[in-house]
């Protein structure tokens, strides 16, 4: 173990946060995976959200009081379908509801960050830009592809219409916005072969400036 000169142990360096997002069907999941091939722990607000709301006690009773009862259901699971339909069109309930399971995803992803020792930590979410958490990472990876292929992606994948998935984009920042904040681009328009090689690429790059 280094050693400073008064004999006691060096503080171990703080690794860098690496932002990792995409619009649906862009991909960002099988990124994810590849960069845990790496070697790489990858952290998932998305997945870590959703079970959140249903583990979390406090934040539970904090979402009933904005929402009403019906926010869980009578195994007092989360009712995503109440729950969407009460904010749809309601800015006010849906950044109320933001504003509660964000800050706990964000101390759970401390405490997850706390139990990982690597030089690179990855949050995969996949509204970094626009809840403006990028401004929390050190560096972004953007995984993008083409409109059209996206949109096949995900009525094969989904099974959901043209009208729903362009609905899910609108919500989200457009392409052109996200590429001009993005650290790094990851293009998905090929194969998966071509895919974890442009992964691989940007990962070199980031440990490369890490060490």
């Amino acid at each position: 173990m280094d050693t400073n000169d008064g004999g006691t142990a060096s503080p171990e360096p703080e690794p860098q946060i690496i932002g990792l997002t995409g619009g649906i069907g862009s991909g960002k999941s099988t990124v994810a995976k590849f960069i845990e091939g790496l070697g790489y722990p990858v952290y998932y607000s998305d997945i870590r959200a959703k079970e959140i709301v249903n583990d979390d006690p406090r934040l539970k009773e904090q979402i009933i009081e904005l929402l009403g009862p019906t926010a869980y259901d009578s195994d007092s699971r989360y009712n995503r379908k109440v729950v969407a339909g009460k904010v749809f069109g309601n800015d006010t309930l849906l950044d109320g509801l933001n504003g509660l399971i964000h800050p706990a995803v964000r101390l759970d992803f401390e405490t997850w960050k706390g139990r990982h020792h690597s030089p690179l930590l990855f949050k995969e979410t996949a509204l970094l830009f626009e809840l403006g958490l990028n401004k929390e990472c050190d560096n972004t990876i953007l995984v993008t592809a083409e409109d059209n292929i996206r949109m096949k992606r995900v009525m094969d994948r989904d099974g959901k219409t043209y009208r729903e998935i362009e609905a899910i984009m609108d919500r989200q920042l457009p392409e052109k916005d996200k590429l001009k904040l993005a650290d790094f681009v990851i293009h998905n328009n090929e194969g998966l072969t071509e895919l974890e090689t442009e992964t691989e690429k940007v990962i070199s790059q980031l440990a490369e400036a890490k060490s």
